[in-house]
């Protein structure tokens, strides 16, 4: 691991593993595509309210977000070592949540929050699996920056998160009320109280 950050351009640097990032919006589209619903991106809402306070930590993630595409760009990987294989793994293990998280938002029936599959165990395996796919870019390039800057915008999401249960309970009510008294907000982390 390095704190000093490489700079190389190339073809085996850490964007081939971020290159999901901005192919998410087509992603979703072939997943609704192949579960057959064309209801993905109503079913996703857009309708959330931030406060304040959570479009500023929504905004600084963007940038970081945008910084960790960037910075991508320029990380060689660390190919035939033990911490490409080990990031490796984890960034397939949080490739394949989001997207098995991704087909169970395409099967829930319109109108219902999503409460199937990994929301079983998460009420945001999404942003999850994102965090999960970033550490693995940052151990696989074995760069201390992207890692640090990879948990910066897990801590960040936590705005969007907030304004988004506030929206499902409006949405939802009650039952969305059981789902969040049932569910942890993270994997792995077990509801307090």
């Amino acid at each position: 691991m390095s704190w000093l950050p490489a700079f190389k351009l190339g073809i085996w640097n850490a964007w081939l593993l971020m290159l999901y990032v901005p192919l998410l919006s087509t992603i979703l589209r072939v997943v609704d595509k192949v579960v057959v619903t064309s209801e993905l991106y109503k079913k996703l809402g857009g309708d959330v309210q931030y406060q304040p306070g959570e479009k500023k930590g929504y905004s600084i993630y963007m940038v970081v977000l945008l910084f960790l595409l960037a910075y991508s760009i320029f990380l060689p990987l660390k190919l035939g070592t033990r911490w490409f294989y080990a990031g490796l793994a984890v960034y397939l293990v949080g490739l394949v949540m989001l997207l098995t998280s991704f087909i169970y938002v395409a099967k829930t029936p319109l109108g219902k929050p999503f409460t199937r599959g990994m929301y079983r165990y998460s009420r945001h395996p999404g942003y999850f699996s994102m965090f999960m796919t970033f550490l693995g870019v940052g151990v696989a390039s074995t760069s201390w920056v992207f890692l640090l800057l990879s948990i910066v915008s897990m801590i960040l999401q936590i705005s969007s998160v907030i304004a988004e249960e506030r929206a499902c309970l409006e949405l939802f009510g009650g039952e969305y009320q059981e789902y969040l008294d049932r569910t942890p907000r993270w994997i792995g982390i077990p509801k307090s109280g």
